[in-house]
């Protein structure tokens, strides 16, 4: 692996673990045994650029996974189910969602840095997107599939950050068995 994706992914993992605020860069530099020369030559402004490349690697990675999962699963409602299983079963097995969410990231950098908030919110609309594109497929209204793609990210997104905090996948369960009943009302 070269040098910038080892900087990046060893961020990731360790700011979605700890939060942005409470990890050095000496800690990145240290886990990567690299050099503050190295990380200013790929990243010359820093931990906020540092940031930023890791959120774009997230969206690309997350988006892609999600893509995935949709294009192998006929209907929303196995997609969405696919979707949550795996993120449970990840959960379940490493104790942690780490490759998924970002909301940490979010909630502390967003309000801080424009940057910052246009690369959280770029996944944001991405994930969005890829339900927007399904439900339509199926015969949503552009409105309707608009409304349901924002509910569900909204949903497994808070979910998430529950499982997390409560150290148990029943939000994430939750969520699955509700988002089919919910798609059947609109």
């Amino acid at each position: 692996m070269d040098t910038k994706s080892q900087l990046i992914n060893t961020a990731t993992a360790l700011f979605q673990q700890k939060g942005y605020k409470s990890v050095g860069l000496n800690e990145i530099l240290k886990a990567c045994n690299v050099t503050k020369g190295a990380l200013y030559h790929h990243f010359p402004n820093g931990k906020e650029e540092l940031l930023i490349a890791c959120l774009h690697d997230l969206n690309e990675a997350i988006t892609t996974d999600i893509k995935t999962i949709f294009k192998e699963n006929l209907s929303i409602r196995e997609a969405i189910r696919s979707m949550i299983d795996k993120l449970v079963h990840d959960f379940e097995s490493d104790g942690t969602l780490s490759g998924y969410t970002f909301s940490s990231m979010v909630s502390e950098m967003a309000t801080v840095s424009e940057p910052v908030r246009n690369a959280c919110s770029a996944l944001y609309e991405n994930i969005q997107h890829i339900f927007y594109e399904k439900l339509v497929t199926e015969g949503f209204s552009s409105e309707s599939a608009s409304e349901m793609a924002l509910l569900m990210t909204a949903s497994i997104e808070g979910a998430m950050m529950l499982c997390r905090t409560q150290k148990s996948t029943d939000p994430l369960k939750t969520v699955a068995k509700l988002i089919p009943n919910l798609l059947k009302s609109f």
